[in-house]
Order: C-alpha cells, then sequence, then structure tokens
C-alpha cells in the first residue's frame, strides 16, 4: 500500500479494530461493539435473537420502519417501500455479523447510505427531543431482527 489510498485503508482498518461505542454512548445505555472488516461478528446482548419478535418489529410502522424503504417477504404489508434492497434473500447474502453492522450503522460501511443508524445515540442530526440520546432499536431488538433476516434465505 502506497499513497493516500494506502493510507486511508490502514486508517480505516485500524479503525474498525477499536470498540465502536463512545463514552457518551456507553452512558445512554448502549453495548460497545467491535467491527471486524465489514460485520459486528458478536452478539450484542449474548442472547440469541427471536426471530418472531425480529419479524414484528421489521413490519412494524412504528418500530422498525423497515417497510418503508425495503420491500419484504411480509405479505400481509402493503405499500412496502424500493428504496433499499429487497429483504429477501438477505440470509444468504449476508453473514449474521454483517447484517448486524448494516442494522447498527450502515454509514460505517456507505457513508452515503439512506439507511438510518438503529444503534446509535450520539452524532445524529434532527432528532426529536423526546428520542435524543437514545438509539431507535435497543440492543436484543437488533438481535432480533438479525435472526428474522437470516430466516429469509429465498
Amino acid at each position: 500500500m502506497t499513497g493516500r489510498a494506502g493510507a486511508s485503508t490502514l486508517a480505516l482498518a485500524l479503525v474498525m479494530l477499536l470498540p465502536a461505542v463512545s463514552a457518551a454512548q456507553q452512558g445512554a445505555g448502549l453495548r460497545a461493539f467491535r467491527i471486524a472488516g465489514d460485520a459486528i461478528p458478536d452478539s450484542l446482548t449474548g442472547v440469541p435473537g427471536d426471530a418472531a419478535r425480529g419479524r414484528a418489529i421489521v413490519a412494524s410502522r412504528q418500530t422498525g420502519l423497515c417497510l418503508l424503504c425495503h420491500a419484504g417477504p411480509i405479505p400481509e404489508e402493503r405499500f412496502q417501500g424500493n428504496l433499499a434492497p429487497d429483504l429477501a434473500g438477505s440470509g444468504a447474502r449476508w453473514s449474521e455479523g454483517q447484517l448486524r453492522l448494516r442494522i447498527v450503522d450502515a454509514r460505517r460501511l456507505n457513508p452515503q447510505t439512506l439507511m438510518p443508524a438503529y444503534y446509535q445515540a450520539d452524532g445524529l442530526d434532527r432528532v426529536g427531543a423526546a428520542w435524543q440520546g437514545q438509539p431507535v432499536l435497543a440492543a436484543q431488538q437488533i438481535e432480533d431482527v438479525v435472526a428474522f433476516l437470516r430466516t429469509l434465505r429465498d
């Protein structure tokens, strides 16, 4: 690796090895996690996710809001989005850790993404006063959504 591109790649690799939750975020109750490459390999809770609860979060227009942008194999939910990848087959396309990072903070993979950071409490813009300092989803909810997405193999 030489030049600016090599230095940028090295810096990114070093950042990916550091704990990914700031002290302020830990004060907000967020658990530290480790990013390895394009994934968060370890559970945020140490407790397996529940796919049925995850499906309910994905389908919810109040909690996950996933279907505003994504389409998914949830036929009872009408008016699904088409701004983001279809969730069908996501369990075959990405590993558990890759899905976890995409939900926690997809900006780490693509700074221009429209996908919100679901497990982030600081550095966000235009957050209503009632929701400041807290993530969109709790750590166990993230694990539940990951468990559901892993079931989507086709």
